[in-house]
């Protein structure tokens, strides 16, 4: 193979093709690999992030306030927007060509007869790369779920669950309860488990319990109170004052909160002011991200579920513009469209339906989309093939002080994107998020 596949590119393909479906959930395979490999722990302290949504954005926050510090970290994200390069950063730099074609090589080595997932192969790729980089903190985002996760393979020092709603019900779950229950699975005994929101699924509180993890819970054991010029964290015996993030969006305090909850349950010693130069630094692609187009904002956003739009209805409540938001929304087949127009349905003036039929066996043709989202607002808007043509058709209409959001998966976004960068010398500024989704989608 290695002959055969002598660039990343070559590589993506290949494992693409290694094992028959895009999903399959379970350690067995993975760990065997892993032990072939000789995997080391990736680094001396490692952080899992789980939940629904939040998962990047929180990511990005412990990885930048770390930094601040002056500790080196590696970050493991999922999907990417652009490039497969986003998924593996190590001390803040994007994994290079040659050192994720050293790591496939490494895998693909190692495992034999063994079927890998895309998601596997990548997981291993970044274990092996972080345990050769003298990191001092590895965090890792879970793809799907948690207890079942190719990441669940590392035990980490702090465990984070974002949020728990409904997404991914085939594999994980019917309700909140039992999705939180695999989520849950990413706690280990005796080590800590911050919990992102106010009222999880009791089911991952009794999980927390039985294992002895200790919960660290938003709203109880950790506060976060807004003030005119920025937002207090505290817990007892401590509290500091932090500037408003970047990543503005309203969600975004809850996610800030939880990273910092996640670092304090560390213990590392992080110089007071770099957990609000890490606040103000962190960035995520594609989470509203803003650009401006003769007068009218472009925000560009990968929430794809009920939970993610409706905390992107909160922000664009919070971010108003003086005219007309108009909408293209385009999403996978296997999500809940009707729930995410539902949810933002009132923030909305005008609708402009895209097709994703590039996006492999998940995809759609605007048609479909149409018609699962027939009886809601959106199923009279007009109808596009493309996400780019949705987007050609969509400004000219507006006027100044319009504003288009373009939202729907990360496939959207990604096209989205491709869209704007045709014309560089734009301004752009990436002003916030609604929720990231839940990655290896």
């Amino acid at each position: 193979m290695a002959s055969m596949a002598r660039t990343l590119p070559d590589w993506l393909a290949f494992i693409e093709r290694q094992h028959p479906s895009a999903i399959a959930l379970g350690l067995d395979r993975v760990r065997e690999v892993s032990l072939r490999m000789g995997l080391r722990r990736p680094a001396p302290r490692v952080v899992t992030v789980a939940g629904t949504n939040g998962k990047g954005s929180t990511v990005a926050f412990i990885e930048a306030i770390a930094r601040a510090a002056g500790f080196r970290t590696g970050a493991y994200t999922s999907p990417h927007l652009v490039a497969y390069n986003e998924r593996i950063r190590i001390d803040g730099d994007d994994a290079g060509d040659a050192e994720l074609v050293a790591a496939f090589q490494a895998v693909d080595a190692a495992r034999g007869d063994t079927s890998l997932t895309y998601f596997e192969y990548g997981t291993l790729a970044a274990l092996w790369l972080f345990s050769r980089a003298r990191l001092d903190l590895a965090i890792l985002e879970v793809g799907l779920g948690g207890r079942l996760d190719a990441v669940n393979l590392v035990d980490a020092d702090v465990s984070v669950i974002t949020t728990v709603d409904l997404d991914h019900q085939d594999w994980l779950g019917a309700d909140r309860e039992a999705i939180g229950l695999e989520k849950a699975g990413v706690a280990r005994a005796g080590r800590p488990l911050v919990l992102g929101e106010d009222d999880p699924p009791a089911s991952v509180l009794r999980h927390a319990y039985r294992i002895g993890a200790p919960a660290i819970r938003a709203g109880s054991d950790y506060l976060v109170e807004r003030r005119a010029d920025g937002w207090r964290w505290r817990e007892p015996g401590f509290e500091v004052d932090l500037p408003m993030p970047r990543l503005a969006a309203p969600v975004q305090l809850r996610n800030a909160a939880a990273a910092i909850a996640a670092l304090r349950a560390l213990d590392l010693e992080i110089p007071r002011q770099a957990w609000g130069e890490g606040v103000s630094d962190a960035r995520v692609a594609g989470r509203l991200q803003r650009f401006m187009r003769d007068g009218i904002e472009v925000l560009v956003d990968v929430g794809h579920n009920p939970q993610a739009a409706r905390a992107l209805s909160d922000a664009l409540r919070a971010l108003p513009v003086a005219g007309r938001t108009h909408v293209v929304y385009a999403a996978l087949a296997d999500k809940d469209a009707v729930g995410v127009v539902s949810a933002l349905a009132g923030q909305v003036d005008g609708w402009h339906l895209a097709g994703l039929e590039h996006a492999g066996a998940r995809g759609t043709s605007v048609d479909g989309l149409a018609d699962k989202l027939a009886g809601t607002a959106a199923a009279s808007g007009a109808r596009h093939a493309t996400v780019a043509e949705a987007m050609s058709a969509a400004l000219p209409q507006l006027r100044v002080g319009d504003r288009l959001l373009v939202f729907g998966s990360f496939h959207t976004a990604a096209e989205a994107l491709g869209v704007l960068a045709a014309d560089p010398g734009a301004p752009r500024e990436a002003i916030g998020s609604s929720v990231d989704p839940g990655g290896g989608v």
